[in-house]
This record gives structure tokens, C-alpha cells and sequence, in this order.
């Protein structure tokens, strides 16, 4: 266990911890930052710990957060403290939070996850707004979803927008990043499902013969799915349009089929 303190803003730790602001220094590291109490919390209680706990100094005192000190110091982590200043200085906010920490980031191969292990799962092709991400990996908790399969280029789940966003789902849902071409012939080694909500020889979503694992696939915010892709499908479905917008937000679309095929597959 180490304790130090940091002072300067010409640290190297500083300056590395900074770093991890840009998608390319975090996947060249394979590492991340976590900001906030909460979002720390919610790793803990899932079985996940910084390497590094970065702390202001004159914090106020808080349970949660001796908790969760003492684990990392019982870990092997590293416990830093620095001033206020600092931390804003490496999270870039002007309202940056008391606690940020420092974590590697998981396995996201295909090949580690169990389609068996639940009845439905979120695949995202090209989602590009963290936002988006994090929501889907909200819905994935929320109906007790495998977890979300990134498909092709999508927005970064481990940056701070995502993982935010995610309200803590990043650490207790499964996570895979895979390319289309790996994606497909791994689903069709085995049982599952893939549905779509489309335009194309679409039945109503409502009803529809949804199997486990459901394996349910969301488009790009702007482009949707390829026809290619979606022709993969063994179901596409469609859902009413009331009103003058002529699609669903895509994440929000994903949670409104989540809920179908959970309700459906619970019957």
C-alpha cells in the first residue's frame, strides 16, 4: 500500500491521470477514470477497484468513502491526495467531484461471455454518443440483460461521458467490443435470436415470437443498421410512430424492445 501526496500541477501523475481524458491514451494504457463517490461505490459493491484513489485534501468525512479507502489500501492500491485545484485540473471540470479513481479497463472479447447467462441481450452496431451508450447499459441492468455488444466503430464505454452515463451499469453489466464480422459467426455457433427494429418485412413489435437468448440489435443514431445487417436478422420488427418524428431515439428505442421481449419472454 502507498499514500502520497501531489502537490504540483508539472506531476507526471498529474499529467498522466490528465491523459486519460483522450480515447487514445486510454486505449493505449488500457486504463480509465472513474469520477465521483457514487459511481465509485457502485464498482466497489461490484467487485471492482481503482489501482489509484485520488482525494482532496480537507475532504469531508464520509463512510462510503473510508470504506472504500481502506479497500484499495487493503488491495495494494495507491491513495493520493492533492488539492481541489488539481482535480480539476485532470477531470477538466470546474465543479470537479472530491474523488476520482483510477481503474484498467475489463476484458470486452466475445469469446469470455456466456450467451446461456440471460435471456437478453443489447447489441449496439456504430452507436457514437456516450450518452447513448451509457443509457443502453442502464436498460441492460434495468431488465437483467447479459450485458451490451458493441458492434463495429462505437462511441468509447470507458470514457467519463459513458460511464457517467451508465449510473454504475459500466460495472455490473458484461461488456464486449467486436467487429461484425466476428460478431455473426459467433451468434450462429449457438443458440440466440437476433431482432431488429426495423422498416423491412417487419412484423408489429408487439406479439412477436421473441426466443432466448434474444439477442436485440440498434442501429446508428443517424444511419441506422445496414440492410445487410439487418437482413441477418431472424426477426424485424416495427414500432408505431404516432406522431411526426419518424424514429426513436436509439437507445430508447432498444429499452422499449427490451421490455417487450422481457415481458414476452416471462409469459
Amino acid at each position: 500500500m502507498t499514500r502520497k501526496h501531489i502537490s504540483g500541477f508539472s506531476n507526471p501523475t498529474v499529467k498522466y491521470l490528465r491523459s486519460l481524458r483522450d480515447k487514445k491514451h486510454r486505449r493505449r494504457t488500457g486504463q480509465f477514470l472513474v469520477e465521483g463517490l457514487r459511481l465509485l461505490e457502485d464498482a466497489r459493491v461490484s467487485g471492482r477497484l481503482p489501482r489509484e484513489l485520488v482525494m482532496a485534501e480537507g475532504r469531508d468525512q464520509h463512510d462510503l468513502l473510508d470504506q472504500l479507502e481502506r479497500e484499495v489500501e487493503a488491495a495494494g492500491g495507491e491513495i493520493l491526495t492533492t488539492t481541489p485545484d488539481i482535480l480539476t485540473k485532470i477531470t477538466g471540470k470546474s465543479n470537479s467531484q472530491t474523488v476520482i479513481g483510477l481503474f484498467d479497463e475489463f476484458d470486452t472479447s466475445l469469446s469470455r461471455i456466456d450467451r446461456n447467462a440471460a435471456p437478453i441481450w443489447l447489441v449496439a452496431q456504430e452507436l457514437r454518443d456516450p450518452g447513448n451508450l451509457g443509457t443502453m447499459l442502464r436498460t441492460c441492468d434495468a431488465v437483467g440483460a447479459g450485458g451490451l455488444i458493441l458492434i463495429d466503430d462505437c462511441a468509447d464505454p470507458f470514457s467519463a461521458e459513458a460511464v457517467r452515463a451508465s449510473m454504475g451499469a459500466v460495472f455490473t453489466q458484461s461488456l464486449v467490443q467486436a467487429r461484425w464480422e466476428e460478431f455473426l459467426p459467433w451468434l450462429r455457433g449457438g443458440p440466440g435470436q437476433l431482432v431488429a427494429a426495423s422498416l423491412r418485412e417487419a412484423v408489429p413489435y408487439r406479439g412477436a415470437a421473441y426466443a432466448s437468448p434474444c439477442f436485440i440489435l440498434v442501429g446508428n443514431e443517424s444511419q441506422g443498421l445496414p440492410e445487410a445487417y439487418e437482413m441477418e436478422c431472424d426477426l424485424r420488427v416495427t414500432m408505431p410512430m404516432r406522431g411526426r418524428a419518424d424514429s426513436l431515439n436509439a437507445a430508447m428505442a432498444g429499452a422499449v424492445l427490451a421490455y417487450e421481449v422481457l415481458a414476452t419472454l416471462e409469459t
